[in-house]
């Protein structure tokens, strides 16, 4: 059931007002996928009237005035992508296209989508009630941070917004906590998963050096972001408090994850997975196409590449639904009148991590001294594919599926370092869920960029291709490798391109068509290599390319099949 968008729809519902109001970057997609969507579901499931307004006319109040004013709070959101990435290429050219836009013309999402969205209630709406950030935008940019398209460091964005509250991470939790104490006419300034601004400090938190210090101190910027990363964890993070000015950005510690019963019961709610009817007589928006019949089987990711935020916004524990609930959802899929058989998608952030994790992180947080996969591979992991070959084998018994796709990233280094079940997992993937070609992202192949990057050595990749051709070759099958790269990324100059050049067309004998320059994206450690020209764990100097005319020639090293 659509979440309701015109007052008129609120009236259809019997309702006189709405007790929340979300306003989002993104069309109205009311999918699983989409967190405005699913933060709208799960406040209406605990009994609270939601309306949605979706990419709001910022020129007029004919869009951001038509449901009213909330009884207990404004949600606002820049939608699934932080609004400069999905404004602006790496070159900082203006993108033409917007997914998440009916018609797909980008010119609905402004620039700093949560900070405009938050001035246009302000403006319509004097003495409003609370307005609170949530999405990946205000998550990854809750405390001062490097921001790529001014190429300085700004302040938190909740000083710049001036929002009330900030909600970061996966946040139902958090939401349904912070919703029921407004209504009770209690203080939120508690809540686990909260950001919010205060005259004084709190003792027990951990002090981050100062908003105007991490400014003129690159090695000070360091030391704040290793604290910030360390301290994300539910159960072993610390509150935060960091300076700006006279006033504090306190940052709670982080919501304690859902069970799985609680993931499940998400998952069970009534979603529509279509773009709400009052947008879609703008056209179609292409993110359909990808999310419409596609099943979401778990959240976060331990493999924590440097140029990623999910770990900072998802979390590094593995939390995955149960068998029942997927099962049930796919069979849903198979009622719905489009579908045509085909599962575009089951997976999460990295599809080969689904149904287990370190054992001793689940029960007791992550390690504070060491990463799950890089630089090696810890040995209190033992990844299993068997969850998922089983799953994968249970789904396609389903009736009415013909075919089930696994397009979400696969790390190869897992399957290698299964020995029980690694092979039955890339036989069952071969076998079944590719179709031609199978997507893998090495990123690079010089062994320094990777280990600056957070990746497996090349070692392992030509590993995995050997065992690929391998199987492919016993089955008969003509199916491909195509490989993810990323030029100008931290540590990477022209030679080292000029190496993976190399190496593609001899080891892997390709060039890489699929090749995009890094994008210093906010909370990212390779976005602070970017700045600092540090490598943050050593901090030695390291060579970075800021010249958008050369980070392209990093790009076209490796795809211009002219040079050969």
């Amino acid at each position: 059931m659509y979440l309701p968008t015109t007052i008129n729809e609120v009236k259809q519902r019997g309702w006189k007002n709405l007790d929340v109001i979300l306003v989002s970057g993104d069309s109205y997609i009311d999918s699983p996928y989409i967190g405005i969507a699913v933060i709208g579901h799960v406040l209406t499931n605990a009994g609270f009237k939601v309306g949605i307004i979706a990419q709001p006319d910022i020129e007029s109040d004919q869009d951001i005035t038509r449901l009213g004013e909330p009884n207990l709070f404004w949600g606002i959101s820049a939608g699934s992508i932080d609004s400069m990435v999905a404004n602006y290429t790496a070159s900082r050219k203006k993108r033409r296209q917007d997914d998440y836009t009916p018609g797909g013309v980008n010119n609905k999402r402004p620039d700093r989508a949560t900070i405009v969205y938050t001035n246009l209630v302000k403006r319509y709406f004097k003495n409003t009630k609370p307005i609170v950030l949530g999405g990946l935008e205000a998550s990854l940019r809750r405390l001062a941070h490097f921001d790529y398209w001014s190429e300085k460091i700004r302040r938190s964005i909740l000083f710049d917004s001036k929002a009330d509250y900030l909600i970061y991470g996966m946040a139902e939790r958090s939401v349904i906590e912070f919703a029921n104490l407004l209504q009770q006419n209690q203080t939120p300034e508690n809540v686990r998963g909260l950001c919010y601004i205060s005259k004084d400090p709190i003792d027990d938190y951990i002090t981050l050096p100062s908003y105007e210090t991490v400014c003129e101190d690159k090695n000070l910027f360091i030391d704040a972001f290793h604290l910030f990363y360390k301290n994300n964890d539910p159960l072993t993070a610390k509150g935060l408090v960091q300076a700006h000015g006279d006033r504090y950005l306190i940052q709670n510690p982080p919501a304690i994850y859902l069970s799985q019963d609680e993931l499940d019961q998400v998952y069970s709610l009534p979603f529509e997975r279509n773009l709400h009817p009052f947008y879609a007589a703008n056209g179609t928006v292409k993110a359909l196409e990808t999310i419409k019949f596609s099943i979401n089987t778990h959240r976060g990711c331990y493999g924590e590449c440097n140029f990623c935020a999910i770990a900072v916004h998802e979390g590094r524990t593995i939390r995955w639904r149960s068998e029942e609930s997927i099962l049930s959802e796919a069979e849903n899929l198979t009622k719905l009148k489009e579908f045509k058989g085909y599962i575009h998608d089951v997976g999460g952030p990295t599809a080969n991590m689904y149904g287990f994790d370190c054992t001793k992180k689940i029960s007791r947080g992550v390690c504070a001294d060491r990463r799950c996969l890089s630089p090696v591979m810890c040995s209190a992991l033992r990844p299993t594919h068997k969850p998922q070959v089983n799953l994968l084998k249970k789904l396609r018994t389903i009736e009415g599926v013909k075919k089930i796709f696994v397009a979400s990233g696969i790390r190869y280094d897992l399957i290698l370092k299964d020995r029980s079940f690694g092979n039955t997992y890339l036989n069952e993937i071969v076998e079944h869920h590719v179709s031609g070609q199978m997507k893998i992202a090495p990123e690079h192949t010089n062994d320094s960029i990777l280990n600056l990057m957070g990746k497996p050595g090349s070692t392992e990749l030509l590993a995995f291709k050997a065992r690929f051709d391998k199987l492919n070759q016993q089955k008969g099958k003509k199916q491909f490798l195509t490989y993810y790269f990323i030029a100008a990324h931290p540590g990477c100059s022209d030679r080292e391109m000029e190496e993976a050049r190399k190496f593609a067309i001899k080891e892997l004998k390709i060039l890489p068509e699929q090749v995009q320059i890094f994008t210093p994206t906010p909370s990212t450690y390779a976005s602070l290599m970017y700045y600092t020209e540090l490598n943050p764990f050593t901090k030695e100097p390291i060579f970075v390319e800021k010249d958008l005319h050369r980070k392209n020639k990093q790009k076209q090293i490796l795809v211009n099949k002219s040079q050969r």
